[in-house]
């Protein structure tokens, strides 16, 4: 149920979402909160309306909606505040985000970007590298794509040809896409309207594969 295509980037470019958590919150007699997610990992949403600049850009919303039969299939999607495993001023390196550490048994590793503030960390699995884009070191040496590892772009999934040494630091730099789906089985168009700026509204959520 998800085709390994990408949401034009150009139309993606300009659109506003971001993370988004659940937590729930019962509140005591005493006045004392007890708090409690249901999620160990957020999900993002996005309007991709708001990135729409042309009719030419409606139509090729359109049809990328049709192509997905609404809300049926999952696809990748360019989330241009977040797609890099370092910042986003810099260009990604196999130093980048650490993603396991060897024990002469493992040879697959899931691909994750740890996001820090203070002592606290957060590692979010990838599951839609870029094509091309993954860099990986074992204590920081550069290895080869296809020679010493493979990747799985579908699922974001590191497979070494040897299990790396007990202890090897395994590190990794990539690209990424988030796996989404629209939000909604109906996609509003008016030429006047758009003319005059009111663009329609296409919700976009994370998908889990």
């Amino acid at each position: 149920m998800f085709h390994d295509v990408r949401f034009p980037a150009s139309l993606s470019f300009g659109s506003v979402g971001g993370p988004e958590r659940r937590t729930e919150v019962v509140t005591l007699a005493n006045g004392y909160e007890e708090r409690n997610s249901p999620w160990a990992h957020s999900r993002r949403r996005y309007d991709a309306g708001v990135g729409l600049r042309s009719l030419d850009d409606v139509e090729a919303l359109i049809a990328f909606f049709e192509a997905r039969r609404g809300q049926l299939f999952g696809f990748r999607w360019k989330d241009w505040s977040d797609y890099k495993s370092c910042l986003p001023s810099m260009e990604p390196s196999g130093l980048d985000q650490h993603i396991g550490t060897g024990d002469e048994v493992t040879t697959t590793f899931q691909l994750v970007k740890r996001y820090a503030s203070g002592h606290v960390t957060y590692d979010r699995p990838v599951t839609k590298p870029v094509l091309g884009t993954v860099l990986v070191t074992i204590d920081g040496i550069s290895q080869s794509e296809s020679i010493d590892y493979t990747v799985d772009y579908t699922a974001g999934l590191i497979q070494f040809t040897h299990a790396p040494d007990v202890g090897a630091d395994i590190r990794a730099g990539f690209e990424f896409d988030v796996p989404v789906r629209f939000d909604t089985d109906r996609i509003q168009t008016s030429v006047a309207s758009f003319r005059a700026g009111d663009v329609p509204a296409v919700p976009v959520v994370e998908v889990r594969v």
